[in-house]
């Protein structure tokens, strides 16, 4: 269902659910199972999420929606799910690393929401991306009313949850839902190079980077006294002084 593969210091999980990916317990079960294998793997910093599939996630199963209608509890099955879905999207959220979905194709429902889990997207301008829950009664319980009001504001959030609006690629690029559009053709490619580049940065001080924008709305001034200590501490490593040094040398020659 997910294989998780290497390449350099960034760590693939490649979503392989033929022929929609649609998300299910035994789903979510094995993207935790692919979590807890890369927690032991040393040396990556960067999670690059993926699709085998000409979609990349469909949300959820179809007779998974259908065994909540029919459940005698219909709530209580559906609250069930949330639960798992969204302990899943938050374990995605809070990893150290950084986090990439590269969206191929369709991103519907709780497959959006998978990638609104991550730091960043690409996506196709050909994909369809949207939360359509609202129009057979429900609403994207999985994060997706407070992650995309997060990333892109009210207005758009509204736009997108209330009108059930799908969008391609490069409108979600527009609308800040999604951080690059590319043709479908060079997706792979494009997502391959953003992750490289952004491996090959420091991995110390990136690390404590997404810790202040995580921090973003939080607490008054937590964010900004997170910036000040965490980022200060940074100027004591080894790392970081040797950085430094280097860029000091290079203006210096000018």
């Amino acid at each position: 269902m997910i294989e998780p593969s290497r390449r350099g210091r960034v760590a693939v999980a490649t979503l392989n659910r033929p022929p929609v990916n649609a998300i299910d317990d035994a789903m979510i079960a094995a993207f935790h199972r692919v979590l807890d294998e890369l927690a032991g793997w040393r040396d990556w910093q960067v999670l690059h999420i993926r699709s085998a599939q000409k979609v990349f996630a469909a949300g959820a199963d179809l007779d998974l929606i259908r065994s909540w209608k029919d459940a005698p509890s219909p709530a209580g099955a559906l609250n069930g799910y949330v639960d798992r879905l969204q302990g899943l999207y938050q374990r995605i959220e809070s990893l150290p690393q950084v986090t990439l979905s590269e969206i191929s194709g369709a991103a519907m429902g709780g497959g959006f929401e998978l990638a609104l889990s991550c730091d960043l997207r690409v996506a196709a301008e050909e994909a369809k991306l949207g939360l359509p829950e609202v129009g057979i009664g429900l609403i994207p319980g999985a994060g997706g009313t407070q992650r995309l009001t997060r990333l892109c504001g009210r207005g758009v959030a509204a736009r997108i949850i209330l009108g059930c609006e799908p969008v391609d690629g490069r409108t979600a690029a527009t609308l800040g839902m999604v951080e690059w559009a590319v043709p479908r053709a060079r997706i792979e490619e494009e997502a391959r190079a953003i992750t490289d580049r952004i491996a090959a940065l420091p991995e110390h001080s990136q690390r404590v980077a997404k810790q202040c924008i995580d921090a973003f709305g939080g607490t008054a001034l937590h964010g900004f006294r997170l910036e000040r200590e965490a980022g200060s501490a940074l100027l004591d490593t080894a790392h970081t002084q040797e950085l430094i040094s280097a860029f000091l040398d290079r203006n210096t020659r000018k």
